[in-house]
């Protein structure tokens, strides 16, 4: 099943999923990336659920925003690579010594 939603995805995971490059990973990466997916898409819905409907226009830009946000988050965090969650958060190895 995850196969199936990982090709439909495709279009959003391959971008993140690039590279050769040594990347750190947490495993709470991942749990904080779903979190944030789901307070994006909650906050969308908010704004959806609570603008006028004489003021809809003014809203409609914040949520298609967030909405797309929250949804790249969990579309990354629920069926993304390792590779993938460390793109987004930018944890990639530089060889450097701090």
């Amino acid at each position: 099943m995850k196969a199936f939603f990982r090709k439909i995805f495709g279009f959003v995971l391959t971008p993140f999923e690039k590279g050769k490059e040594p990347f750190v990973h947490r495993p709470s990466s991942r749990l904080i990336l779903i979190a944030v997916g789901i307070l994006f898409s909650a906050l969308s819905c908010g704004l959806l659920a609570f603008s006028n409907k004489g003021n809809l226009d003014a809203a409609f830009l914040p949520i298609i925003v967030f909405f797309c946000v929250g949804a790249v988050c969990l579309i990354v965090g629920l069926l993304g690579t390792d590779r993938a969650v460390a793109s987004i958060w930018g944890s990639f190895s530089t060889g450097k010594k701090r």
